[in-house]
């Protein structure tokens, strides 16, 4: 292994390799910021670039994008409202009304510490733990996979603003959106209309971008013509957070890179899966878990981590098993494949100093990220200055040409705009867009999973409770569901004393 690493570091210790990846991490962090410009379309621009480079300086550029663009949707979704990245919807609940009381700088700094933090523990993972963390998730199968998704739809009694029964009604608007296109089992359409543009469902980016943009530029669009005002920030107190802020929230920090990089592990799962279900396991570790929601740093913390950690997990399966942990991920494969390289065993035992070279450019990725984004934070502020009826058609037309270039069809434009109607009429009477954005992303994944392992074990519900690592989500399921309801008895009677 001495020798391994002595040539992954001859590899990686060259000019034109840390420039690469510097370079990457730049691009990444500025799509990421950007509504609709994700990390995986970063890495898509790249790709082409990376065909006449060394295997460590393409794949290294390629990390640094897919690093910088995950943590870049804090941006938006701290200083807008608008996740820059679906994984970062957790982060809109907190950092966003922490920036509306003047603490812009300091959401924008917790959540740059915390993704370091996330992307280094993830990076850490992956280097020591990739065998046995692969392993554990060859295991999850049907059953798991409908198991995990209820877990995450539960997570609706904790995101839900207002009345839980509204929340509700929310999430299964998602499940519905979710329904729509061609049935994954059958191949019968479902609720198209004739649409060829809804045969493969619906878009995901476009939704979530409407949901969350075009909503919030037209409740922006409403309160200027109330007022007749500007919403311009005219103090914003401090730049960065004391790390003692952070540190001491170390429980917090621990457990959602854990779940960060347990879930990122999980093929098909995603950092939007683990932001929500740490931003929930915070809440519940919280003393004052009243105040998520209303701009709590540790609500920050936990998404953010979580979010940045799934990175290096999601890199797991890829690498070990050739099997791309998410959307990402299977564009960075074909990273690897450009290089004539196989992801998968063979990697490590016929070039394990390449792999060894990866494992370093993932650190190098996250110290550039975090580097760029503590000294850009000075500018990224100044945004709050600008006043919102300037600022709203700029967000307006970055998220069209977003939503149009994620498949170059202009329907994805109309779903922005239904969508964006959708959110704004939900945020208005205290529905709220998260539940819907869980229903959807889950809503697919609990439903396919259910059939296929009733179709696998011939009928037989009861597999879903006797194999261990389903019935642990259902059991986590059930106390997800109670602990909200208990607590809301438990205050109930409080006020009546």
């Amino acid at each position: 292994m001495l020798g391994h690493l002595t040539d992954a570091f001859s590899l990686f210790f060259q000019f034109q390799v840390i420039v690469a990846i510097g370079a990457g991490t730049i691009l990444g962090i500025i799509m990421g910021a950007m509504p609709g410009l994700t990390s995986t379309m970063a890495i898509a621009i790249l790709l082409p670039l990376t065909y006449g480079m060394s295997p460590i300086m393409g794949f290294g550029m390629l990390l640094g994008a897919y690093c910088g663009g995950t943590a870049g949707g804090s941006v938006s979704a701290t200083l807008l409202k608008i996740p820059g990245t679906p994984s970062s919807v957790a982060t809109t609940f907190d950092a966003y009304p922490m920036a509306q009381k003047g603490e812009a700088g300091k959401a924008l700094g917790t959540s740059i510490f915390a993704s370091f933090v996330g992307g280094i523990f993830s990076a850490a993972v992956l280097s020591l733990l990739a065998p046995p963390i692969a392993r554990f998730a060859l295991r999850f199968g049907a059953a798991e996979y409908f198991s995990l998704a209820i877990f995450g739809l539960t997570i609706i009694a904790s995101v839900s603003q207002g009345s839980l029964i509204r929340g509700i009604i929310a999430g299964l608007i998602g499940i519905l959106v979710a329904s729509v296109g061609t049935d994954p089992i059958t191949g019968i359409t479902r609720f198209t209309y004739g649409q060829p543009a809804l045969l493969s469902g619906i878009s995901l980016l476009p939704a979530l971008i409407g949901l969350f943009a075009v909503s919030q530029a037209m409740q922006d669009a409403e309160n200027i013509f109330k007022t007749n005002q500007t919403f311009v920030q005219e103090k914003i107190k401090g730049a960065f957070p004391r790390i003692s802020e952070v540190i001491e929230n170390w429980r917090i920090l621990l457990t959602s890179a854990l779940i960060g990089g347990t879930v990122g592990a999980i093929p098909g799962a995603g950092g939007s899966i683990a932001s929500f279900v740490a931003y929930d396991q915070a809440k519940r570790m919280s003393k004052t878990p009243e105040k998520f929601g209303k701009g709590c740093i540790e609500g920050v913390i936990a998404s953010e981590t979580s979010n940045n950690a799934m990175t290096g997990g999601a890199l797991i399966p890829m690498m070990t098993l050739g099997v791309p942990g998410e959307a990402a991920c299977a564009v960075l494969m074909g990273g690897l494949l450009i290089q004539g390289l196989r992801p998968g065993p063979l990697l490590f035992r016929d070039q394990p100093a390449i792999a060894y070279g990866i494992f370093m450019a993932l650190f190098a990725a996250n110290i550039f990220m975090f580097l760029f984004q503590f000294y850009g934070i000075k500018f990224f502020v100044k945004i709050l200055k600008v006043p919102r009826e300037y600022l709203s058609p700029i967000i307006l037309m970055f998220c069209v040409i977003g939503a149009y270039g994620v498949g170059n069809k202009i329907f994805d434009v109309y779903l922005l705009i239904g969508f964006g109607i959708l959110g704004y009429f939900l945020s208005k009477y205290n529905f709220g867009t998260a539940p819907v954005v869980l229903g959807m992303i889950l809503g697919g994944i609990a439903e396919s999973n259910f059939r296929r392992g009733m179709i696998l074990f011939r009928g037989d519900w009861t597999v879903f409770f006797t194999r261990p690592i389903s019935l642990l989500f259902l059991i986590l399921s059930l106390i997800s569901l109670l602990i909200p309801l208990i607590r809301k008895k438990r205050d109930n009677k409080k006020g009546l004393v």
